[in-house]
């Protein structure tokens, strides 16, 4: 019987990953993968994947760890692998279901500084994004040049492009005819600032999260924070709930509607 591992929600590295537990979010950190592998007990393994991707680093790090394992890996994307959970389906024989998708793209990150130390972050970005194609072109074997390509579009892949790109070996349920959805969901990433927040309210009372089990963990971010939020929901709902005056329905000018579907889909 295969092993299953769920690769699932943000791709967030370790120290990280208790926020995301704190409050019931999604989300999947290298240690996540090592102990179901540990587990696993070198049975071959059925890696489930829907992210959205997240962090590089996180990322390399489960894709190499299931390249490594010495068992058989399949990876099924049920849902969406892109980003950082694209190069993780690398990691093994990859099937797809006939309603996900793929997608694939550039590193990206935050830097400041003068003209030299963004032109340094931009060829380390370069340099990332290199070593990211590495998995797809092991894989795949296109050319690095096609795949950089791919990524500085950003393309979003079908289960039959991916098939024909040679980055999945197989679409699940081939016989049967499935519309596909054009709508896409990604799971949002907690905000820096948040977790830098409850890690700050902590540090102000010379306390770690090590020894604190998530109970304890949840009072005091929760205590540190709950007079705020409950005055700002009640303020919100007290303006929702205020009486609004009518304003007249401007006229709509007709639309071209090939253009409104066309941007459904874009930035």
């Amino acid at each position: 019987m295969k092993h299953k591992v769920n690769v699932k929600g943000v791709i967030i590295s370790d120290d990280e990953k208790w926020i995301y537990d704190l409050f019931e979010m999604d989300a999947t950190s290298p240690k996540d993968i090592s102990k179901s592998l540990e587990d696993a007990k070198g049975a071959d393994l059925e890696v489930i994947i829907n992210s959205g991707g997240g962090s590089v680093q996180a990322g390399s790090e489960i894709y190499t760890t299931l390249k490594d394992y010495p068992g058989n890996v399949e990876s099924k994307i049920v849902g969406l692998a892109a980003s950082a959970a694209s190069v993780i389906a690398m990691a093994g024989k990859v099937k797809m279901s006939p309603t996900a998708q793929m997608m694939i793209h550039n590193a990206s990150s935050r830097n400041q500084g003068d003209y030299r130390s963004m032109d340094k972050a931009s060829e380390m970005l370069k340099v990332v994004n290199k070593t990211i194609a590495n998995a797809y072109r092991i894989k795949s074997g296109m050319s690095e040049e096609e795949l950089l390509t791919l990524m500085d579009n950003e393309t979003w892949l079908t289960p039959q492009d991916a098939l024909d790109k040679g980055l999945i070996d197989e679409i699940m349920f081939e016989d049967t005819q499935i519309k596909l959805s054009a709508n896409v969901g990604i799971e949002n990433m907690i905000p820096q600032k948040v977790i830098d927040g409850i890690r700050n309210g902590l540090l102000k009372n010379n306390q770690t999260t090590a020894g604190l089990d998530s109970n304890q963990i949840m009072k005091q971010a929760f205590d540190e924070f709950k007079n705020d939020f409950t005055a700002t929901v009640q303020e919100l709902i007290k303006n929702e709930l205020k009486p609004k005056e009518p304003t007249p329905k401007p006229v709509q000018p007709k639309q071209n509607l090939s253009k409104l579907f066309l941007n459904l889909g874009g930035k």
